[in-house]
């Protein structure tokens, strides 16, 4: 016969509780339980304890009790109040552990129930869809199930709850139930009892030893505060005679293992009594006249601990503070939820279904993308995403591109002033210091200013052509600044790599920041690398235009070369003359020069001067290519770093940075080259949609917690 619903639920919903409970079953209906541990109450035990008859009294629903029909698999019983005839619907949670497909199978069962009667029949399909042992005509696989029986009840319930039971626990395997089931059957009890906001409805048999029953165990290992286990005590009915005292210690929670919460001794109906259809009303009577007669009436039990009324009163007043408890974690988590869910939204980006939005979506990436290499460009780094040049970002110094070039360069004009040079002059060699390597280019080679001299001397002897003593050829000079130069193409080279690396990091990091798109990120990064090569190519091109201009005639307007040619002769001769002087003071004046204001005196000045003022042709004519070596070679030295920076550096790799992807580069694409680069694939549009409907129901969930 149906049974009644109504009044046994009577305990457990009150005014206090009632907006909780709705409030908790309106974000277990919209899916929020999936995703966030959520109140609830789980009824757990060993085999055979007595855990459906319990339900059935708390609730008054009439689970079913027979072994092997519901302890397969965990039920979750959904009750949600509502005004109208009731409706049950039974559906399948399959186990993240099954393949996708078999997911989907079990997930589109649904099976709408007239009345509690055709559980068992929903029972058997589910346990058939879902393989277990035992049901239908399956004689081998697992004998338990991870996957969840789901019961939605909805109507006149009286309460909004949801109550989970779950396979009773297994001590020891045999014929029917193997290792690997008493396995799972401990991990699955394991995966609802270590939830924190589960209320732990740990159910002992009176007649088995507590210290022996796994889920008292299970709930001193997860539960170690105690707030959350409640232990209820069954049939005390089936105890030997005169053990009824240590049963009683337990209860009034005496014993040696004792629960924070204490335990509750009930009586369940009599397979005789359900088979006759006994009412809730008349199990309570039936259950009190037992506890109140011999010998439990001498064990002078708490009235409060004893029966299944108290059992549901107590409950409410747990349930109502669990809850209150876990709302505002509840509410931080929903919070925390929707934050990640919003940018997996938008990692995934917006809606691509034709070449139109492929188009758009790929035109919006480059204007941003523009946008970003502008600022970095001219180092505005605030005006356009200040997120992406952040300061705190440990890896902002390769996204603000202007300071990182203005640094190289920096870096490729000082190494060039003072390692440039193939011979690079020091006072000796015992004071030289170590030149730092730059690039792996060899340093310069340390000489001092007599081997510099001798070394000018041989390349002089070897260019000698029709010009008289004294004098130098032309090709003298170009060939001590070519020599002198020639380290510059390789320096040069390795500053245009270090640019260019770093112009490609910035491209990897603007792509991975205006899309979070993974495939896309990949196909744009393609494309925009043979960019990037077609722009080196160019900058390597204007480089050996560069330095093939340096191989030609030493060619130059610039003052400071003559400036600095005459400062150098004036200081050769100043040299002479002080030394003419130094010798004529020594000899003729006998160390004290003194000289009169008349025409004698001056004559005998010069004519010492002259006798001691003696030039050497070739080394003179060396002096001058010394001197014209060094005066050109800073004038030139200062051009090519500028025409580096900024005719190799800048016109090449620069300024064309904004073309390697831009509006008109996706203009140019043909439909099969944006299929290819942004079509989005059938997961991705299913999952935008979970995303999206997960959002919302966040959201809405969000703001019916704050009532």
């Amino acid at each position: 016969m149906e049974r009644n619903t109504g009044d046994g639920l009577a305990g457990l919903h009150s005014s206090k509780s009632s907006l909780r409970l709705e409030q908790i079953a309106d974000l277990r209906a919209r899916g929020i339980g999936d995703h966030i541990d959520l109140p609830q109450l789980v009824v757990c035990g060993d085999q055979s304890a007595g855990k459906s008859s319990v339900l059935e009294g708390m609730t008054g629903l009439p689970f079913p009790r027979n072994d092997g029909v519901c302890t397969k698999f965990a039920t979750e019983i959904i009750l949600q109040h509502s005004v109208g005839e009731l409706a049950i619907v039974a559906t399948i949670l399959p186990s993240s552990s099954r393949s996708n497909t078999s997911k989907t199978a079990l997930g589109t069962y649904r099976r709408r129930l007239r009345n509690f009667r055709e559980l068992p029949v929903a029972i058997e399909e589910v346990g058939k869809l879902m393989g277990v042992r035992g049901y239908g005509n399956i004689t081998e696989g697992p004998a338990f199930s991870q996957d969840v029986l789901r019961i939605q009840v909805d109507g006149p319930t009286g309460l909004h709850l949801t109550v989970v039971d779950l396979p009773g626990l297994i001590s020891v395997a045999n014929e029917e139930q193997t290792e690997e089931d008493v396995k799972m059957v401990q991990n699955l009890v394991d995966s609802y009892v270590a939830n924190p906001r589960t209320i732990i409805l740990a159910v002992v048999q009176a007649s088995n030893d507590i210290a022996n029953q796994g889920i008292i165990q299970k709930s001193r290992r997860f539960d170690k505060p105690g707030r959350r286990t409640v232990g209820i005590i069954t049939k005390p009915d089936l105890i030997n005679v005169g053990t009824e005292k240590r049963i009683a210690l337990l209860a009034k929670n005496q014993d040696t293992t004792k629960l924070k919460l204490g335990y509750f001794l009930v009586k369940n109906p009599t397979p005789s009594e359900l088979e006759n259809g006994i009412t809730p009303d008349q199990r309570q009577k039936n259950e009190m006249m037992y506890f109140q007669s011999t010998p439990w009436k001498e064990q002078t039990l708490s009235p409060d601990r004893v029966g299944i009324v108290q059992l549901r009163t107590f409950l409410q007043n747990l349930l109502d503070q669990h809850i209150e408890r876990e709302l505002p974690k509840v509410r931080e988590e929903l919070r925390k939820l929707m934050t990640r869910t919003e940018q997996e939204i938008t990692i995934l980006g917006h809606e691509r279904p034709t070449i139109g939005h492929l188009r758009m979506y790929l035109s919006g990436l480059a204007m941003r993308f523009h946008g970003l290499t502008t600022s970095a460009l001219n180092g505005t780094y605030h005006e356009v995403d200040s997120t992406f040049f952040g300061a705190n970002d440990a890896d902002s110094h390769s996204k603000r591109l202007r300071a990182v070039v203005h640094r190289h360069n920096s870096a490729f004009s000082d190494y060039m002033r003072d390692n440039g040079q193939r011979r690079k002059l020091v006072t000796s060699h015992a004071d030289s210091d170590s030149v730092s390597d730059m690039s792996s280019e060899d340093s310069p080679m340390l000489v001092t200013e007599a081997e510099m001299k001798e070394w000018v001397r041989e390349i002089y002897s070897n260019s000698r052509g029709k010009e008289l003593p004294g004098n130098y050829n032309h090709v003298l000079l170009s060939e001590l600044f070519h020599i002198q130069s020639g380290r510059w193409r390789d320096i040069a080279e390795n500053h245009l790599t270090t640019i260019y690396d770093e112009i490609a990091e910035f491209v990897v990091s603007a792509l991975s920041h205006i899309t979070k798109d993974e495939g896309v990120q990949t196909e744009l990064s393609d494309i925009i690398l043979v960019s990037l090569q077609k722009n080196r190519q160019a900058a390597e091109a204007e480089l050996r235009k560069l330095c093939e201009d340096e191989e030609q005639q030493p060619i130059t307007y610039n003052h400071y070369y003559t400036d600095n040619v005459q400062k150098a002769r004036q200081d050769s001769t100043r040299k002479l003359i002080r030394k003419a002087m130094n010798d004529a003071t020594a000899q003729d004046w006998n160390g004290k020069l003194h000289v009169s204001n008349n025409t004698v005196d001056a004559e005998k000045l010069l004519a010492s001067l002259q006798s001691r003022i003696v030039v050497n042709m070739d080394g003179q004519a060396c002096a001058e290519a010394l001197a014209g070596l060094q005066a050109y070679y800073k004038v030139a030295l200062k051009t090519f770093v500028d025409n580096v920076t900024r005719q190799v550096i800048e016109r090449h790799l620069l300024t064309t940075l904004h073309a390697v992807f831009c509006p008109e580069t996706v203009a140019s694409f043909g439909e099969d080259v944006l299929t290819r680069i942004a079509a989005e694939s059938p997961g991705d549009v299913t999952k935008r949609k979970q995303l999206r409907d997960l959002y919302d129901n966040l959201a809405k969930s969000l703001q019916r917690l704050h009532r």
